[in-house]
Order: C-alpha cells, then structure tokens, then sequence
C-alpha cells in the first residue's frame, strides 16, 4: 500500500477582487516530509503489511504532515540485504524492515535473538524484544547513524522433513536439512546429529523434490506459501529457533522528520508492532492447520526429549559468546530466566 502526502494549499481570500499581492503575502504552506521505506519481501506478505500499517499509522498521527511510501521485493537496494543495512546507515534509504539475524552481520550482538531455545513462549520473546535487552540492541545501532523504532517478532522456526518424523533427539540423526549460511543454525544442526546443508532459498523447493535434501527449517508460513507440503511429509514442531524483524530510519530521515512528529512516529511504530505480533501469533495455528489439511503430519516431541534436545542445543552457546559478547549473553540469558 502507498501512501503520498498531502501538501496543504495556500487559501485564497474570500474576496473576489483580491490581488496576486496579496495571496503572495500570505503565509507559507508548511511542506509535509516524504520517506521512503524498503521491505525485502512483496507487498502482500507479513512483513509488507506490517510496512503498509505503519506507513498508514504514520499519516493518521500526524495529519497527514509525515508519509511513507512502501517499496517492496527489495527493489530500492537491490535486493541485497547486507547492501540495504550500509545504505540505510549512509543515509541512501530513509527506512528499513529487514530480519534482526541480517543485522548480525554488522552487530554481532544481534545473534543473542537467535541462540537456539533461548525463549520459552512468545510472551518471553516480546518482553526481551520490547524490554531493556531491546532497548540495549536498538542503541548498539547508532553507531552506525541508524535511528531503531522497535522489533517485531516472527514465528518460532520448525523443521519440515519428507518421511522422518521428528518427536525424540534422536531423530535428528543423518537428516540432510537446509539451513541459511548462518554459523549459528549450522551448529545448532551438528550439535543435533543432523547434516546442515546452508544452500539459497531458491533452491530449495527442488533440492526438496529431487530428493537432495531430508528437509528444511523456516516458520510455518515458508512451507505453506512455497508449498513445501508437495514435497514434504512431516511438519515438526521443534521451534528451535527465534528471529525478528527491525524496523529503523536513518539518522538522516530521523532528523528530516520535524521534532514535533518524533513523538508520533514512535507511537505508530509502537502500535503496529503490537497488532502485528497478535497478528502472527494468531495465525500461526491457523497455518498450521492449513498444512495439515494439505496431508502433512504434525509431530511435537515425545515427553522428556524436548529437555534432551534443549540440553544440546544449549552447549553451543560458549561458541558464540565470543561473537554476541559475554556480558550481553549473560544479560540475555538471565532476563528469560526471571521473564
């Protein structure tokens, strides 16, 4: 959805007979600021709706006075995620939504997002998003120039798999899954007994059909929107993994934005973050109920082996507190243990 600015227009006097003069000492109309925010994803999807909502919001709070047009499928950079991050800190994009885990590239405490079973339920994963742990990565982007208005949560990760269903740790032993080029989701799955196999996405759907690969991992709406369902038995509830969404403007956007709507923009940011999140979550079981019907089996882990598989997991954490930080991995940790 686009939304373009209003510009208000000079009156004119409601005499008939009055001057050019006079309309051009009249005082000026104030002019609306324009932003263009970029999604990577198309304009109907999760993220393109969270983007349209809040450019929506925006206009509702301030009166029109501050816009955003949406540009979707990472058309504005090019479809390069890591080239969007450089150019929103340069000023080249007035906004961004992009997954926190691209984010890690140039903040490594990003990845404290995505420790494997860091995050209980969902209510954890909001209170770490939208608490101090948040509030601190938010900051650790302004150094560079990169003004953060808030996360907002995507779905746990599942693994599909073509026949094995997965409901003991043991299960995981030998499957050919493939995972993003991320060292943490490679661990993760060696650690489980798994061969990951990082690969585009892309290629995965006829990785999948030719049989090149057990299985992948996304949330729940990958394998229904690709119709991974054709090429894959078994839905597995491992929700081993959590990721989020950044939604940011440039410092130099930020400081287009008169100081009178800062204030306004954060709310619309605010309030869209909220009615996205019960948005996701809702639809989650709807989802899942969808892919059920299109034959796939949905497996949850047998009593006792969702610890085992926990515990695993878990002793891959020392590999990256290197990279996260030390301190910001025991702050993290500690927070979704007293949350």
């Amino acid at each position: 959805m686009t939304h373009f600015i209003t510009r208000r227009t000079l009156v004119q006097s409601a005499v008939a007979f009055a001057t050019a003069a006079t309309l051009l000492a009249a005082p000026a109309a104030q002019a609306a600021t324009q932003l263009r925010l970029a999604v990577p994803d198309p304009a109907d999807s999760s993220v393109g709706q969270a983007a349209s909502r809040f450019a929506a919001l925006v206009s509702e709070k301030t009166d029109g006075e501050v816009s955003f047009q949406v540009f979707p499928d990472g058309i504005l950079f090019g479809k390069d995620q890591n080239a969007a991050v450089n150019q929103l800190g340069s000023g080249a994009l007035d906004g961004l939504i992009l997954a926190s885990s691209v984010y890690a590239s140039f903040e490594p405490k990003m990845n404290a997002i995505s420790l494997p079973y860091l995050f209980a339920d969902y209510d954890q994963l909001q209170g770490y998003l939208s608490g101090e742990p948040g509030e601190d990565l938010l900051a650790s982007l302004e150094r560079f120039d990169i003004h953060g208005l808030g996360f907002f949560l995507r779905t746990f990760r599942n693994v599909t798999s073509r026949d094995t269903a997965i409901t003991t740790a043991a299960d995981f032993d030998g499957l050919t899954l493939r995972t993003p080029n991320n060292p943490l989701f490679v661990s993760l799955f060696d650690a489980l007994g798994a061969n990951p196999t990082p690969m585009a996405f892309s290629e995965v759907y006829s990785a999948l059909q030719l049989k090149a690969i057990d299985g992948q991992e996304n949330p729940v709406e990958v394998p229904l929107n690709n119709r991974f369902y054709e090429v894959q038995g078994h839905l597995n509830m491992t929700q081993h993994l959590a990721d989020s969404f950044l939604l940011a403007l440039s410092d130099a956007a930020w400081d287009k934005i008169p100081q009178e709507f800062h204030a306004a923009v954060q709310a619309a940011a605010d309030e869209m973050i909220l009615e996205h999140d019960a948005q996701e979550i809702a639809q989650e079981a709807e989802i899942i109920a969808q892919l059920e019907a299109q034959g796939m089996q949905v497996n949850r882990f047998a009593e006792g082996e969702l610890a085992k598989v926990q515990e695993i997991a878990r002793g891959i954490y020392p590999q990256f507190e290197d990279q996260i930080g030390a301190d910001f991995m025991q702050m993290s940790i500690a927070f979704t243990a007293q949350n």
